[in-house]
């Protein structure tokens, strides 16, 4: 029987947006089930960027588990210790920043899926099952099923490999980071450029191909999102509580200073 559900998975089994938030300050629990009455499907919780340490990351997650949006974890790029620490903390994904290589893909499913699939090591009984024991040949089959394994591409170089990428047994999702991505194509923000364009037909074809998930994370313009979710991307990084609090408050300043005029 399987006791875990991972909300942001089960939304791309059906074909639907699988849609989630970015936590980059805050550390109280209670963003789990403000997020999820809001109907986001997964927290992006960042250990790249912000402050956010792996005490306050297995909070949230084990906070979002009972609340039933699934919590993914951004580490930073290459820190494969770190993905295991938060998997181990309750996390149900590990999303790694700027993959460039099918072989820093395989490292990545290495560390996030158990054999037969990756090598991840067995820590004992999980958060997730209240630290009940289970066989590990149990466990593994179904954390290999319920975990996301997402690559971020940001580069040129990444693009250009992206069908190897996208290849890798035990990697789920390959997302575009859209920020870096045209930083790093020297067009900063331009996210209807054709070549920054050309970068999602790619990823999209990529994906299709291999039975992958295609995703984005970074893509503020409206209209360019729904060209790229057109093409076939699902997995949709909406924005973060750094943006939403930012511009709700601006927001209600402004309504309020009209007041007085």
């Amino acid at each position: 029987m399987n006791d875990i559900t991972n909300q942001a998975l089960e939304q791309l089994k059906k074909g639907n947006l699988s849609l989630g938030i970015g936590v980059r300050i805050t550390n109280s629990t209670a963003i789990a089930r403000t997020m999820a009455a809001a109907d986001f499907d997964w927290l992006f919780i960042d250990m790249e960027h912000g402050s956010l340490g792996i005490e306050a990351c297995a909070n949230v997650s084990i906070a979002a588990l009972d609340a039933g949006i699934a919590p993914l974890v951004r580490v930073p790029p290459g820190q494969h210790w770190l993905a295991t620490r938060a998997l181990e903390g309750g996390a149900l994904g590990i999303v790694m920043p700027d993959v460039r290589s099918a072989k820093e893909a395989k490292a990545l499913a290495d560390v996030t899926k158990f054999r037969p699939i990756g090598r991840r090591n067995v820590g004992g009984p999980p958060i997730h099952l209240a630290y009940k024991p289970r066989p590990p040949a149990e466990v593994a089959k179904l954390f290999n099923s319920t975990t996301l394994t997402v690559a971020m591409v940001e580069t040129p170089e990444a693009i250009a490999v992206v069908d190897d990428i996208a290849a890798v047994d035990g990697i789920d999702v390959v997302m575009i980071g859209g920020n870096d991505l045209s930083t790093t194509m020297e067009i900063p923000g331009q996210t209807d450029h054709p070549d920054f364009v050309a970068a999602f037909e790619a990823l999209t074809a990529a994906c299709k191909k291999h039975g992958k998930w295609a995703g984005m994370g970074g893509i503020g313009n409206n209209d360019h999102a729904q060209k790229f979710i057109s093409m076939g991307v699902q997995f949709v990084l909406g924005g973060s509580d750094t943006a939403l609090l930012a511009n709700g408050a601006q927001q209600r300043t402004s309504e309020l200073r009209k007041l007085a005029q």
